[in-house]
């Protein structure tokens, strides 16, 4: 008899350590299913996959009842496995000459070991393992049974977490029953960027998508071509000025001033040059064919730019600072070079914003902090500076001469140190900058030599 029932403890032992298994693959596996997988898999009309859409819609519920369900198997396995394996292994200790006293202390707390390990690797890590890897064939597999004991003990499991949820809200914390599926752009861009490492996506792809989601962080301010670099004509110029400036510049756009960008009456573009007979366009003042255009605050997200410029008939916007002067002006092509990056054509100049150079990289002054760092892998440390010039000129302290050098902040990647020197400045404006990467070595002696 004592042999039927230590047969039926091990059935039993092994029977506990399966359902606990179950437990811990529906757990894992539902938490690791995104949403709009589940949701895919049920059009297809599958029973099992329309029961893994039904557990995920009440997640908490089913994770609770998961809970639940590992406790009592773990329990019961506990409370039937220990003896069992006790009188097992007693046996044993008794032929190695251990006192019927210390025999069965020792074999309790062996059992103990033995049946906390097996179940903890059979009915714990292994299963969520293999949830972890497999996620909807696992939940395919386990939403079944889990919902029908979610149902049979929903009375308890409802009070056990109406018990929790309680708790948590008084931590100030409102309860969810799902979990959440959206993603934030860093969260994308994280996954994105990850993904390109690992070479799960082409590089040229990461860097696009990552531009992207990266767009709509950007403000006006970032997006805008600055007022100092914006080619503008006045009210009195003629017709025959506007196609003499762009044929110089060749931009296709000019604001129309009033004394200045202040004073913007409006946008005139070359193709109006040519709905005037020639022999007018000297005669022709561009006040007269000057088009309104939006004005946006340079706080404006770049999307809602996108939307105006977009909408307007020129395809520009004039961008005003907090105290109402012109920032600068944001046309179609910067909107598109800040998600495809530079875009260039026979009218362009030859000269780069970046430059990859014998010992470092020749900048624009104008060049954002987070540009340099994507285009030489310098991270600025924050401060109260937007562009590459900025940051010089907070390092300098005063209006700097070409020739210039200073050492730059520890980069936030730690790695090596970082010295700038003007290349040429444009009045008091910084024009290009050399970012050089230097040893530690190197860089001492120009610390010094600064200092």
């Amino acid at each position: 008899m004592s042999t039927v029932l230590t047969v039926l403890s091990l059935l039993g032992f092994a029977a506990l350590t399966l359902g606990t298994a179950l437990f811990v693959a529906a757990e894992f596996s539902l938490t690791a299913l995104e949403r709009s997988a589940v949701e895919s898999a049920a059009r297809s009309g599958d029973t099992r996959s329309r029961l893994v859409k039904q557990a995920h819609n009440t997640l908490s519920f089913q994770l609770s009842g998961a809970q639940l369900g590992i406790t009592i198997t773990t329990l019961i396995t506990g409370f039937i496995a220990e003896p069992v394996l006790a009188r097992l292994l007693a046996p044993l200790l008794d032929g190695i000459g251990l006192s019927e006293a210390a025999a069965t202390g020792v074999a309790l707390a062996l059992a103990l070991i033995l049946a906390t390990s097996l179940s903890m690797i059979y009915g714990e890590l292994v299963p969520k393992n293999i949830a972890i890897a497999k996620p909807m064939a696992t939940a395919r597999l386990t939403a079944g049974p889990m919902i029908g004991f979610s149902v049979f003990f929903k009375w308890l499991i409802r009070f056990l977490n109406n018990a929790a949820n309680w708790l948590v809200r008084r931590l100030g914390i409102e309860p969810a029953e799902e979990l959440r599926s959206a993603r934030s752009p860093q969260e994308l861009g994280s996954l994105v960027r990850t993904s390109a490492q690992r070479g799960a996506m082409d590089q040229r792809t990461a860097q696009l998508m990552d531009r992207s989601l990266e767009f709509g962080e950007r403000s006006a301010e970032d997006l805008m071509t600055p007022r100092v670099k914006v080619e503008s004509l006045d009210r009195d110029d003629t017709i025959a000025d506007l196609i003499a400036a762009s044929a110089r510049t060749g931009y296709s756009r000019f604001p129309v001033i009033d004394g200045d960008l202040d004073n913007t009456l409006g946008v005139v573009h070359v193709k109006h040059a040519f709905t005037h007979p020639a022999h007018l366009r000297k005669q022709i003042p561009l006040g007269k064919l000057a088009v309104a255009v939006p004005i946006v605050p340079a706080s404006l997200d770049g999307d809602e730019v996108l939307e105006r410029v977009r909408a307007d008939g020129m395809q520009v916007a004039l961008v005003v600072d907090e105290y109402g002067g012109t920032a600068g002006m944001v046309t179609m092509e910067d909107l598109i070079e800040e998600i495809l990056g530079d875009v260039r054509d026979e009218h362009d100049e030859e000269e780069r914003d970046v430059r990859r150079v014998s010992d470092g990289w020749d900048c624009s002054g104008l060049l954002r902090i987070d540009e340099v760092s994507r285009a030489t892998g310098y991270d600025a440390p924050e401060g109260e500076y937007e562009t590459l010039g900025g940051l010089v000129l907070t390092q300098l302290g005063r209006i700097p001469m070409g020739g210039d050098e200073v050492v730059l902040p520890e980069s936030r990647g730690g790695a090596g140190g970082w010295v700038a020197r003007v290349e040429r400045m444009d009045g008091r404006r910084i024009d290009r900058v050399r970012l050089v990467p230097v040893d530690d070595a190197n860089l001492a002696a120009r610390e010094h030599n600064h200092g």
